[in-house]
């Protein structure tokens, strides 16, 4: 790549100084492995040769058995050879995505959890974004998280388009824009995508960061690679940490190595410098796939296990493992996962679709390289099946286990949608979320109710549709005075019956045909109310808190709404 052009060597030329502008890079080897170019020489990429380069200020003798950007140069020289390869990296990137990377502009609003019938004040927020095949923009999901309006902008041009998410992926951080106007699309070139790159390869990051409202190009080196906790979905997934800074606004922007995409910018690590975190090729690709082939997002798949390292002898003693045997023993099986059918608590996992898993739990990973065996499970495509070897009182066994996307029993995270409520005599009940507790801070895991907060990390779902229903806050008034502080607790009972979620609630409630209504709380705490009593409280407390609805849309039926207003407009 280096070479390949005159105006690459123009641009190579014109960054030395006057007194080493002679070292240059060339693209074939001429007599003794040197080309001449005016009245400087230059060297080629790579050559054997022993010889001497003879400037009007220097004389100087090289003596080398092959030359590869400045090995066995002198100190100078090698620094400027080096200094040369890296600015060129940089300047090929930024002329590859000139035409392919594009600035976002977002209007988001949040929810209010602790109100959850309004939002937050809006927002405006800034990231990156490229092209690819199919007139598409990719770039991070928290850039356009709880979105209300989306704009994006070449570089070059001052006008702004407006644009719509296709498809986003929270777990991944990914999203997928799609612009209407035709304009937009004239002079746009899309970006191909790479290979994970090898430790210390280079790649430039392209982007639109704070401190600026031009294109910026940063370059690093492949640090590691590794699965990595994704700060906005909160999962462990694939991931590259690059010696790059990784600024506020550069999310979405592409990693370039060569002259193709390593990867999507999407977070750094908080405290440090110059230690930044891309999405790489495996994981964007798992994306699109998906979308291309159902229309929308498909999710990363999770065998719901939670699995001990068998590194101890003498465990692997008591579990009758042979010395030639490795693997991992399982501690907890989600009972909304197919492994819950075939596995057991105890078993050792010794393989996974062929591939031996170490004491550790990783897994081979290219040359002298490992990872997590987790990687190989959330590649899987959903319905997709997998070949565990199992380890079971000493004896193996193959079982065959189906691979799903799960949904923990507290959501952690709840982008793009209105949080679901349910108001009744003034009480306001809501399933519990993450994103309910982070309401309370930043520290929200010390600062948040500790049973609700032990529950949300902890707790498994015991069938599917099952939700942590609490009563959030009592909003004051005559019918529920002495009930204050029963607030932040979970709701377990109404009328004798346990809830399954909070549509359930809902239902038990509205359908009360007793004169009394009990709701049952965690500690063995009671909540009494005379059932038509509380109906016109709550009628009065839409109108006194300005709350649209006493249900979030979710919740809402014709039957519901019209028995409502019925009561209502009789009292």
């Amino acid at each position: 790549m280096l070479g390949s052009s005159a105006r690459t060597l123009r641009r190579l030329k014109y960054s030395c100084n006057s007194s080493s502008s002679l070292l240059l890079l060339a693209k074939d080897c001429g007599v003794n492995g040197i080309t001449v170019v005016g009245e400087h020489k230059v060297l080629p990429l790579c050559c054997n040769y022993t010889t001497t380069i003879t400037t009007t200020t220097t004389k100087t003798n090289i003596l080398s058995r092959r030359f590869c950007f400045g090995e066995s140069l002198s100190s100078i020289h090698r620094w400027h050879v080096r200094s040369l390869h890296a600015e060129t990296d940089a300047y090929l990137a930024t002329e590859l995505t000139l035409d392919s990377v594009v600035k976002i502009f977002t209007v988001s609003s949040s929810p209010n959890y602790f109100l959850p019938w309004q939002n937050k004040s809006q927002r405006e927020t800034m990231g990156s974004g490229f092209v690819i095949p199919g007139k598409r923009i990719l770039t991070n999901a928290h850039v356009v998280a709880d979105h209300t309006f989306v704009l994006v902008r070449k570089h070059g041009s001052p006008t702004k388009y407006r644009a719509q998410v296709q498809a986003v992926g929270h777990e991944c951080d990914l999203a997928i824009l799609v612009v209407e106007s035709q304009e937009f699309w004239d002079g746009m070139n899309f970006l191909e995508l790479g290979d994970i790159p090898f430790l210390q390869e280079a790649v430039a990051v392209v982007g639109y960061p704070q401190g600026g409202d031009n294109i910026s190009v940063t370059k690093g080196v492949v640090s590691r690679v590794e699965p990595t906790q994704y700060v906005h979905g909160a999962t462990q997934l694939m991931a590259i940490q690059i010696d790059a800074a990784i600024n506020p606004g550069n999310s979405g922007g592409p990693a370039i190595m060569g002259n193709k995409v390593a990867g999507v910018a999407f977070q750094n690590l908080s405290g440090a410098e110059n230690i930044g975190y891309i999405i790489p090729v495996p994981v964007i690709k798992h994306f699109i796939a998906g979308i291309e082939e159902t229309g929308k997002y498909v999710g990363f798949c999770s065998m719901g296990l939670s699995c001990q390292p068998m590194e101890n002898v003498q465990l692997r003693n008591h579990f009758k493992m042979q010395p030639q045997m490795t693997g991992v023993l399982v501690s907890k099986i989600n009972p909304l996962s197919d492994a819950h059918r075939v596995l057991k608590k105890d078993d050792i996992i010794l393989e996974f679709d062929g591939v031996p898993i170490a004491n550790d739990g990783t897994i081979p990973f290219r040359s002298r390289e490992r990872i997590t065996f987790d990687h190989l499970v959330s590649m899987k495509k959903p319905n997709e099946t997998a070949v565990v070897i199992v380890l079971r009182n000493g004896e193996e066994h193959a079982f065959t286990v189906t691979l799903q996307p799960l949904q923990p029993l507290v959501p952690v995270h709840q982008f793009d949608k209105l949080p679901s409520y349910y108001i009744f005599a003034r009480l306001v009940f809501v399933p519990l979320t993450q994103p309910y507790l982070h309401e309370y801070g930043e520290d929200w895991d010390n600062t948040s109710p500790r049973r609700l907060c032990e529950r949300a990390l902890r707790e498994l779902p015991k069938k599917a549709g099952e939700q942590l229903v609490i009563l959030s806050q009592v909003l004051m008034d005559d019918i529920n005075a002495g009930y204050e502080r029963l607030a932040e607790l979970q709701v377990k009972k109404v009328n004798g019956m346990e809830i399954e979620n909070l549509k359930h609630l809902c239902q038990l409630v509205e359908n009360c045909s007793r004169e009394s209504l009990r709701i049952d709380l965690d500690d063995d705490r009671v909540v009494a109310l005379n059932y038509e009593s509380a109906r016109i409280a709550t009628w009065r407390i839409l109108e006194r808190h300005r709350i649209p609805s006493r249900m979030s849309s979710d919740l809402v039926s014709n039957q519901t709404n019209s028995e409502i207003d019925s009561a209502c407009s009789n009292h």
